[in-house]
């Protein structure tokens, strides 16, 4: 049997800031158990809900040297959906109200815990095959795998992968203070290693160091290996391409299901949602206070409101889109200037737009399940889960042709009666807005084609098992 050990800063239903928390939390359960013991460690935050932390148990404690000072590890542990969990317990790194509290208190703490990872191995007794590290706050696994555990006899054999979910997040500080918090000397901070435009990086680190890299899409895999989307990194992708791979993140199919969502009013399914879909619209419509009219194209944006998911895009075409024939739904929170925008065009556009300016994981549902389109216009979207939680709920995606989008997305050909949604290629306003407004025409004059397009969107399989096959042959490919 196989073992694997999954090193996150955040998984479900512990503690989730973004999409890595899904893949951390999801994508375990779904390996086949008779091949594969994956287990997980993340660190005991104070703000780990009540309900877990009362369940875990307390295994045992130490203390290790980080660089210049001895620091406690406790280790708790908790069996969770067939699924073991370790929890690396400090006080100082972990008690406050934030899982992250910026720079450089980060580095430090995901320093600590880096090295708690590999420490506790041969205290709790589980000798991976593979640690599969996952994001910047991991990157100094491999790192110190190869520097100080690798002449340790007990480490031999053990492989890493890296995983990116979003390259933009590299951990970056100045090398003094990097020297200082991890206790690698010079020789790691070279070109050639973890130094990166005159400073440091954590990300960098483990991508020279790791086995094999994997990130969250097929094209983003291949959009990192150019200077616009390689965050400075492109030259070094482009070395370890060989070693590189895509694999597009799943969706739980039992927590988003149409048919069983508690947040749903009207439960649906692929069969009988020409019927019963409208009726979430109307509910929808009347509890944001929008006009009420159940032909009245709807559309959907749920998303964390910045550039990188295109709403220069949408500001720059907000009026022309309201003289159409549509209402738009707003939910999110970000930069202040798109907060403010949406607030200014719901009260222009009182009947046809509502904005959301927080966050609500019942509302994005209704949202998801309401709406007959969802806009992600996004500049660059390494995997992105909304446009495959809108393919489950029979809401038609339209969308930038990027990353993830590109992979999940096909974009509809009314010639040959194929496609799950709508797309379009180049990071331009007018194509955006043209795109949609095919998709209207669609929804307007071809009914019957729009619906065919839900269908074919409704039985697209995009859940963990498909991605967790992939991850297996990787594990496989590694460790032979």
């Amino acid at each position: 049997m196989k073992k694997i050990l999954f090193a996150t800063s955040e998984c479900v239903p512990f503690i989730k800031t973004g999409g890595l928390a899904d893949v951390a939390g999801s994508l375990p359960k779904n390996f086949q158990k008779e091949y594969f013991d994956c287990r997980v460690v993340l660190p005991k935050y104070k703000v780990i809900p009540e309900k877990y932390t009362s369940k875990m148990e307390y295994v045992t404690n130490f203390y290790m040297d980080l660089n210049w000072r001895q620091q406690y590890v406790g280790i708790f542990r908790m069996e969770y959906e067939g699924i073991t969990f370790y929890f690396i317990d400090n006080e100082e790194h972990f008690s406050g109200d934030q899982i992250y509290a910026g720079m450089p208190w980060d580095l430090e703490k995901f320093a600590f815990f880096s090295k708690a990872v590999l420490a506790i191995l041969p205290v709790i007794d589980f000798h991976p095959d593979i640690i599969h590290c996952h994001d910047w706050q991991t990157g100094l696994i491999p790192v110190y795998m190869h520097e100080r555990f690798a002449n340790n006899a007990w480490f031999g054999g053990i492989k890493t992968v890296m995983t990116i979910h979003n390259l933009k997040f590299q951990g970056i500080w100045n090398i003094e203070t990097m020297k200082s918090i991890t206790g690698l000397d010079e020789y790691y901070f070279s070109a050639d290693k973890m130094e990166f435009n005159g400073d440091g990086s954590y990300l960098k680190g483990g991508l020279v160091y790791a086995d094999a890299i994997t990130t969250v899409s097929k094209t983003y895999a291949e959009e990192i290996k150019t200077p616009f989307y390689g965050e400075g990194l492109d030259g070094l992708m482009r070395a370890r391409a060989n070693d590189l791979r895509g694999i597009v993140n799943g969706l739980d199919y039992e927590d988003w299901n149409p048919e069983t969502d508690p947040a749903v009013q009207y439960h649906f399914n692929a069969k009988n949602f020409r019927k019963e879909k409208v009726k979430n619209k109307l509910a929808l419509q009347k509890e944001l206070g929008l006009a009420e009219d159940p032909k009245q194209m709807m559309i959907g944006v749920v998303s964390r409101l910045t550039d990188q998911k295109g709403f220069d895009l949408i500001a720059y075409m907000m009026d022309e889109l309201c003289s159409d024939a549509i209402q738009l739904v707003i939910l999110g929170t970000g930069d202040p200037k798109y907060e403010n925008m949406f607030r200014h065009f719901a009260w222009k556009y009182d009947k046809k737009v509502s904005a959301n300016i927080y966050y609500s994981n019942d509302l994005s549902r209704k949202i998801y399940a309401s709406c007959d389109a969802f806009l992600m216009p996004s500049l660059f979207e390494p995997c992105g889960l909304s446009q495959l939680m809108s393919l489950r709920y029979g809401t038609v995606p339209i969308v930038r042709e990027t990353g993830g989008l590109k992979d999940t997305v096909e974009p509809y050909n009314e010639y040959e009666g194929t496609g799950t949604g709508f797309s379009f290629a180049n990071y331009n306003a007018h194509e955006m807005l043209g795109t949609i407004r095919y998709a209207e025409r669609i929804y307007y004059d071809k009914k019957r084609e729009w619906n065919k397009i839900i269908d074919r969107g409704m039985a697209q399989d995009f859940s963990w098992k498909n991605s967790a096959l992939q991850y297996q042959e990787l594990y496989d490919w590694l460790i032979g």
